[in-house]
């Protein structure tokens, strides 16, 4: 105990008088030898302020006023005002109406002993609630401390949730942009289509309606397999012959035998560009006028 500091008391008393009297009393108590105690001052005020100043600190704060009339009403008014200043409060009553000249110092003193020991067996009583105060503290903490992990694990799996949205982010754009390229190339599939769409409707206009395929038709017209089918598209484009259409491997003429006729005449053109087929130029040459004749059917 003597390594701790003693308790503080204080006392308010209503007048200077009234200090007097607490003051003689005090002479005969002694409360620091039993008890640890020690009264570091009496306060003469009426005064809720200057009360609540001078009370700062103390551990226990001693009411006294008249047990009945004003200084009743005053000692309730300084115990709610100053409850939640200081460790404790307890009344000490004075008899109503005393003579401060001729008051028994023994009453006071033993109220003041009383006092303290009231507020002492109420601290006493106290230390249970202030238990279960501790006990529900530490629950409280407890739970705190799990709220803190799983706020933190919540933080994470948030943080997660963000870094795989940034992902979804960039993944949607770099979507968009494929599909702005699609919408590109699918414009211009559609350009492709209406340009094939108009090259069908032309040879329908121009009364082609029959279409061969040009591999098979050059094994039946010349019993040997085409080489080079670019060749036979190239010329085609290049001269543009009348009612005659080359593309997709196939050909389209008014007949069966304008199209081989225009596959001779193309041929023949291959053969002459072609140093290594003196053979086959033997052979055309025989029938030379005969094509020249049907060169000129083509146009007609």
């Amino acid at each position: 105990m003597d390594n701790k500091s003693p308790i503080d008391v204080r006392i308010i008393v209503e007048g200077a008088s009234d200090v007097e009297s607490v003051s003689r009393a005090m002479q005969d108590v002694a409360l620091g030898a039993e008890y640890h105690i020690t009264i570091s001052s009496i306060i003469p005020t009426t005064s809720i302020d200057i009360a609540r100043k001078a009370v700062q600190g103390a551990d226990v704060v001693l009411i006294a006023t008249d047990v009945d009339g004003p200084g009743r009403d005053l000692a309730e008014k300084f115990q709610k005002s100053l409850k939640d200043e200081v460790g404790h409060l307890e009344r000490m009553k004075f008899p109503y109406g005393h003579d401060v000249e001729y008051i028994d110092p023994g009453i006071i003193s033993e109220e003041i002993k009383n006092a303290i020991i009231r507020a002492g067996l109420l601290s006493i009583a106290n230390i249970r609630d202030f238990r279960q105060l501790e006990d529900q503290f530490m629950e409280s903490h407890h739970k705190m401390q799990e709220l803190s992990r799983e706020n933190n694990n919540l933080l994470n799996e948030n943080q997660s949730l963000l870094d795989k949205m940034e992902e979804f982010s960039i993944s949607n754009e770099e979507l968009l942009q494929e599909s702005d390229k699609l919408k590109i190339e699918l414009e211009n599939i559609k350009g492709d289509y209406n340009k094939l769409n108009s090259q069908y409707t032309s040879i329908l206009n121009k009364n082609l309606f029959e279409v061969f395929s040009i591999t098979k038709l050059w094994r039946e017209a010349f019993d040997e397999d085409l080489k080079d089918l670019e060749h036979i598209t190239f010329a085609t484009n290049q001269f543009k012959p009348d009612n005659i259409i080359v593309g997709q491997g196939s050909i389209s003429a008014r007949s069966k035998d304008k199209a081989i006729e225009w596959l001779k005449v193309i041929r023949t053109a291959l053969i002459f560009m072609d140093p290594k087929s003196e053979e086959l130029k033997n052979d055309l040459d025989e029938e030379n006028d005969n094509l020249e004749n049907q060169f000129q059917n083509i146009w007609e």
